[in-house]
């Protein structure tokens, strides 16, 4: 994380939610940075004087100190290209739909169910988790 930042604040000023944008634009969707570990690196990078911080309408806008850009330019070029470096997209898309159908049904049988058709959809949901572990254990 903090190299990402470091380097994408080379290029110009930002804010917090910027960056977790622009990560997840620059890996192809691979990396989108979660806002409880972006926000706690830059409150570390400013405390350490890499960057300092402006409000700006209400927001922080992150700027490189010299020694921040100094840091910046020793460190990797691009760090977020790793993340998307040889991922199956297309597997990826059909894990995704296939998580967000098993939970869609899960929500409407919950929603709309008896106590006793939610116990059994409670039931099948706990079972499918620890066949997935046992995959996972499964001898190759």
């Amino acid at each position: 994380m903090r190299a990402s930042i470091l380097a994408l604040l080379k290029d110009r000023s930002m804010h917090g939610y910027e960056m977790i944008q622009e990560i997840g634009e620059r890996s192809g969707g691979a990396w989108r940075p979660s806002p409880g570990s972006v926000y706690p690196t830059l409150q570390m990078l400013e405390d350490e004087g890499l960057i300092i911080s402006a409000s700006e309408g209400g927001k922080k806008l992150y700027t490189l100190t010299d020694a921040g850009r100094t840091e910046a330019e020793s460190g990797p070029e691009a760090p977020w290209e790793e993340a998307g470096r040889g991922v199956d997209w297309e597997g990826v898309n059909e894990i995704r739909q296939a998580g967000f159908g098993l939970m869609e049904a899960f929500g409407q049988v919950w929603k709309t169910g008896s106590a006793d058709q939610r116990q059994k959809a409670l039931t099948v949901i706990n079972d499918a988790r620890k066949k997935l572990y046992l995959i996972l254990a499964d001898d190759h």
